[in-house]
């Protein structure tokens, strides 16, 4: 008997130091992350969004630093619901300072190495430099800047980067939706796209148009916007804003790879601004504000809110003409969400990505072509085979105007995903310590240009 209560005493002491060595070894593993994330002034949902996975070299304690209220209740609470999901939660641990002197005290103490910033954009830019000042990463929800003194300080922050050897970068969320992807691996094959056209003012060679909605549901459930969201002076107007994304596509997908000069290479021709007006009840159902708050009184007629969120503008890149716009509505008629317009005007075809009722407003991407010859048909079928190397389930189906990409349901990962996609892009960099050469020069000539075209269109009124 003495010799059985020996064994299970011995049995138990092994499996509890087991138990001690895999602790400590899971706390060892951690220990070794190069990456801690910083979460500043989480005002924007894409903040959470960043948080929605796990990352392999990422410590799980995430440091932030905010002003008390409910843009930050906001954010945790997303993130409790990702660490909770009965499937695949994440384990992050959330160590929150809040105080109205969150920003100074986050770079006394500087508790991690990767600053995350996603919210009240009034205050992004400087957050940005002064966070590279104090040589920290920066991953920035875009827009990075919102007005020309903006761009002025934002170009500062990429010198600073530069010089304290940290990385600086912005959320491009948008090159990972699989038909932008395709439509710029199409463009780059000549049998099936010809070379890009110059185009016009009046017809440009790209355009690209994004429909977005105030009022939509996120990780399924009804987005709550803070009531600084709809105070452009805060936000940023719309062509500073979605267009970044817009943009951002155009360089990506006509020029990729390429460093481009904003002073040598853009040129802006003209542009224009409106705005969508909310009423008291739509205003309340997407802040749950009972009231406007006073910075909002000097966009109100007439009890509405008028939101100057509407924006085009129309460029040439490189000689080529683009026309980029977006329109925000309140709210998408059921069974819909935000579309996305995209036309990219080749010598031999069109790659044009629609959104629309015909495609069960989910993106579908399309060669249209005037060429009905044998030959192109089969130049088209022998070239594609190098999209399906790289995407392995993407198929051609022949329609009337040329050609469908039909596109395995495993690539349609969803808007929430890319943040994860992006992110972990911005850590392989991390590791390679450094951007490739264009991104940067890119970033500041697409700042360039959201912030001179709304300053080009504010001084026409």
């Amino acid at each position: 008997m003495r010799k059985e209560l020996l064994t299970i005493a011995l049995l138990s002491a092994m499996v509890f130091n087991q138990g001690c060595n895999s602790k400590k070894e899971e706390a060892k593993n951690e220990e070794k992350k190069p990456l801690s994330l910083i979460v500043v002034e989480p005002g924007h949902f894409h903040a959470a969004l960043v948080q929605k996975s796990m990352y392999a070299d990422v410590d799980s304690v995430v440091h932030v630093y905010a002003s008390e209220g409910p843009d930050v209740k906001a954010y945790l609470d997303k993130v409790e619901k990702y660490n909770t999901r009965p499937e695949d939660p994440t384990h992050w641990k959330e160590e929150v300072y809040t105080g109205p002197d969150f920003f100074e005290k986050m770079i006394s103490e500087k508790k991690g190495n990767v600053v995350v910033l996603a919210g009240n954009n009034q205050k992004k830019t400087d957050f940005i430099k002064k966070s590279v000042d104090a040589g920290l990463n920066v991953l920035a929800d875009k827009p990075m800047a919102i007005d020309a003194a903006g761009f002025d300080k934002l170009k500062e922050a990429f010198a600073s980067a530069d010089k304290n050897k940290v990385l600086l970068y912005d959320i491009m969320t948008e090159r990972y939706e699989i038909t932008n992807t395709l439509q710029r691996e199409l463009a780059l094959l000549p049998e099936i796209f010809g070379e890009l056209q110059k185009g016009t003012p009046e017809n440009p060679a790209v355009s690209k148009e994004s429909v977005h909605h105030f009022f939509k549901y996120i990780s399924g459930e009804p987005l709550v916007r803070p009531t600084w969201f709809f105070d452009v002076n805060q936000q940023g107007e719309g062509m500073v804003d979605v267009t970044t994304h817009l943009v951002d596509l155009v360089q990506w997908s006509c020029f990729p790879n390429v460093s481009l000069d904003y002073q040598k290479d853009i040129q802006l021709l003209s542009t224009k601004r409106t705005a969508t007006q909310l009423t008291p009840s739509q205003f309340k159902l997407v802040t749950k504000s009972e009231t406007y708050p006073d910075f909002l009184k000097k966009d109100i007629k007439d009890t509405l809110l008028n939101v100057y969120s509407n924006g085009e503008l129309n460029y040439t890149l490189k000689g080529v003409h683009a026309k980029v716009s977006v329109i925000w509505n309140f709210q998408a008629p059921e069974g819909t969400g935000d579309t996305h317009y995209s036309i990219m005007k080749g010598s031999k075809a069109n790659l044009i990505v629609r959104q629309g009722k015909d495609q069960k407003y989910k993106p579908v991407l399309y060669i249209e072509t005037t060429d009905k010859s044998k030959a192109y048909e089969d130049a088209v079928t022998a070239a594609f085979k190098s999209i399906q190397d790289k995407f392995p389930g993407v198929e051609l189906k022949k329609i009337p105007a040329g050609w469908e990409v039909v596109i395995d349901a495993k690539y349609d990962t969803g808007h929430e995903s890319h943040f994860a996609q992006v992110a972990n892009k911005y850590m392989e960099y991390l590791k390679a310590g450094k951007l490739p050469e264009w991104e940067v020069p890119n970033m500041i000539a697409k700042y360039w240009l959201t912030t001179s075209a709304l300053k080009q269109a504010k001084e026409k009124k």
